[in-house]
């Protein structure tokens, strides 16, 4: 990850501490007393025009709740599926009614993971200010409909962090955090890869679409999947898989045969946020019926992240990609073939001479896995659901090399937080199951489930067309990646406290669990070059050099180390 380049900017003037919180003193004092900071605190939504029937849920046991013709169920493949139907006010309730439980849970896991990257109160209270500042034209961005369902949701969160935000802004800027993330971090948590193929390409000839959403904010996070089904009073039924608390759209399908998935692109800083990208997704979904009626609806958007929407349609048989940023617009088509591949750049005429995004063609991941899918689709003639399922599991490098399992430069870097194959033309999705995509894809048909009929056996899904879950999942090498992980922070823990020792057979033990993988020679050459053990240190950031390192800056960081360990021996 790159680091927040405040952060950076602290670390590189620290004699002048005094002078930093007192800059970020008068940012927030001058936030507080703001006209457009003020108007955005205190905005409430008209939801004057939506009648409404507060839920009384029937709670049918732990797992299956329901009013009216809304309900929760969790299916034996542990993915929360949530039907819910009205006007937008109406949505919003029986959607916070129904996941309550579920949605605070999701909170205390975003927050407290806040709480982690930011412990001390005082910066705490720095970065509430910051957002009410950064957020301040937010609401004037989103549609109103939008906002009077956000304000139904918002009702059934938690009261433990209102001294964040009120509720309704809370859930505002919830939707944001996504973007916000990308923007002021450029932390690329969301590394995606996802394709479309169609005509020669797939076995039927039908557009076939395969996405990974690499999103990781930690294990607990993913837990609760949620299969949103949702049917509102104005415009088309649609799926959209996402978590508790969440109406925007990260994947998604409507009944029409419309699937949007977003990727993150290179962003610079925005001085303000506008609309959500997922909100403009969900937009997408909502109302359209074909390749140019999402076109329209993007870009009359005005956004705060470079991002791709890759969007399929049945009724054009067709996939294209609708690339958009701050102050550009881009739509990538093909032309005399069936694929498309979306991972982290951008690929229209719009953004050819565009510096950021040939940086990020350069010295990022996203070049790598974009040959990877063509490698792949090389391999893999006449893609069918399972294929694709296959394709979006796979672990290896270039040509099968192996390099590490996490590593963002392949398809699966064992992170993603869901995983879902689309059907457009047969309104078919498959949605993976936890962990990452190993679980099984649950397959759901938007036809039957939009059709009126009750669920069988108390689920949406249609068990008999899921996709088995991966081998892997069995496998020693999963469980030594698990463990890996807490090995992991073990000794980032270490690295970045030289109190902390480490018995003589763990860094050995490290490694071995990960063994191809450049960071876990990398992370001990650094323990070794803190604690002064340079000899030690040298063989490890060698050994990081001969793997396949994910980004150019993180290669250059190692060799830095490398040359400052060999002056250390000298």
């Amino acid at each position: 990850m790159k680091k927040n380049r405040i952060c950076g900017l602290i670390k590189k003037h620290l004699s002048e501490r005094q002078k930093i919180i007192f800059l970020f003193m008068l940012i927030l004092n001058l936030s507080l007393i703001s006209c457009g900071v003020r108007k955005s605190v205190n905005h409430i939504p008209d939801i004057r025009p939506y009648a409404l029937d507060i839920p009384k849920v029937n709670k049918i046991n732990d797992s299956a709740f329901s009013f009216n013709r809304n309900h929760l169920t969790k299916n034996r493949e542990q993915l929360w599926e949530l039907y819910i139907q009205g006007n937008p006010l109406q949505l919003g309730y029986n959607n916070g009614a129904l996941t309550q439980s579920l949605m605070q849970k999701q909170e205390e896991v975003f927050f407290s993971k806040v709480e982690g990257l930011v412990p001390s109160k005082f910066k705490q209270n720095l970065l509430r200010g910051f957002l009410k500042w950064y957020n301040r034209k937010m609401y004037l961005n989103i549609r109103e409909d939008y906002q009077a369902e956000l304000y139904g949701l918002s009702r059934y969160s938690s009261d433990r962090y209102n001294f964040i935000a009120p509720k309704f802004l809370r859930s505002m800027y919830l939707h944001g955090a996504h973007d916000i993330g990308h923007a002021m971090q450029d932390l690329m948590m969301v590394g995606c890869t996802s394709l479309a193929v169609w005509n020669e390409n797939t076995e039927d000839g039908d557009l076939l679409i395969g996405r990974n959403f690499d999103f990781y904010v930690g294990d607990d996070f993913a837990k609760n999947k949620l299969i949103e089904l949702v049917e509102p009073e104005d415009g088309i039924p649609y799926l959209s898989v996402s978590w508790p608390g969440m109406i925007g759209v990260v994947s998604g399908m409507n009944k029409e045969g419309i699937t949007v998935t977003i990727n993150a692109g290179k962003s610079k800083i925005p001085l303000t946020a506008k609309t959500p990208i997922s909100l403009v997704t969900r937009e997408i979904l909502q109302f359209a019926k074909t390749i140019d009626e999402a076109i329209a609806i993007a870009k009359k958007r005005q956004v705060f992240v470079s991002e791709s929407i890759l969007v399929g349609s049945a009724n054009d048989k067709n996939a294209v990609i609708i690339e958009v940023s701050p102050d550009n617009f881009g739509v990538y088509q093909v032309e005399n073939t069936g694929k498309i591949f979306c991972t982290n750049h951008f690929q229209s005429e719009a953004y050819k001479n565009d510096k950021r995004n040939r940086k990020q063609i350069t010295e990022s991941h996203s070049e790598y896995r974009y040959e990877k899918l063509q490698e792949l689709l090389q391999e893999n003639k006449k893609l069918n659901p399972e294929k694709m399922a296959a394709i979006l599991r796979d672990k290896s490098g270039l040509k099968g090399e192996k390099i590490g399992y996490g590593n963002e430069k392949a398809i699966n870097q064992l992170l993603a937080h869901h995983a879902v194959i689309f059907s457009p033309q047969k309104r078919l999705a498959w949605v993976s199951a936890n962990p990452y995509q190993l679980g099984a894809f649950v397959c759901y048909d938007l036809n039957e489930i939009f059709s009126g009929k009750k669920p069988v056996n108390g689920t949406l899904a249609r068990s008999e067309l899921n996709i088995p879950k991966d081998p892997f999942l069995d496998s020693q090498a999963f469980k030594n990646y698990e463990e890996y992980k807490f090995a992991n922070a073990e000794i980032s823990d270490a690295v970045n406290d030289k109190t902390i020792e480490l018995t003589d057979g763990f860094i050995p033990h490290y490694q071995s669990l990960n063994p191809d993988f450049w960071l876990v020679y990398y992370q001990a050459g650094k323990y070794y070059f803190n604690r002064k053990e340079y000899s030690r240190a040298k063989p490890e950031f060698e050994k990081a050099l001969s793997k396949e390192i994910t980004t150019v800056p993180d290669r250059e960081n190692v060799e830095k180390y490398l040359k400052k360990t060999e002056k250390k021996l000298r």
